[in-house]
């Protein structure tokens, strides 16, 4: 089943942001190479494809787990959540309709 990982950034996280992007990539291109990978970004704080100084609000993304318990676990080992990106997220299951 898919399952949608929304989390929220910490207010003044873009630095930590932009040292742990690396590895957080390399685990999300795992989820693609692995064809269980269906959407994920970051939401910009403001209304541009680059925010700049402005940053990120959060991240979504969208990929296929064994479980609810799956999708925490794997959520819970982002790169994000150990640099201190993250102030919450939610893990909820997603009925895949269209396209």
């Amino acid at each position: 089943m898919f399952y949608v990982i929304y989390a929220e950034d910490k207010e003044n996280s873009l630095a930590a942001r932009k040292s742990a992007r690396p590895a957080h990539l390399e685990r999300l291109l795992a989820l693609k190479e692995q064809g269980r990978l269906l959407v994920s970004g970051p939401t910009p704080a403001i209304e541009a494809e680059d925010p700049g100084e402005a940053g990120f609000t959060g991240s979504v993304i969208i990929a296929e787990f064994a479980s609810q318990s799956d999708a925490e676990q794997w959520a819970e080992q982002d790169p994000y959540v150990a640099a201190g990106v993250y102030e919450k997220v939610t893990i909820k299951p997603f009925k895949y309709v269209l396209p």
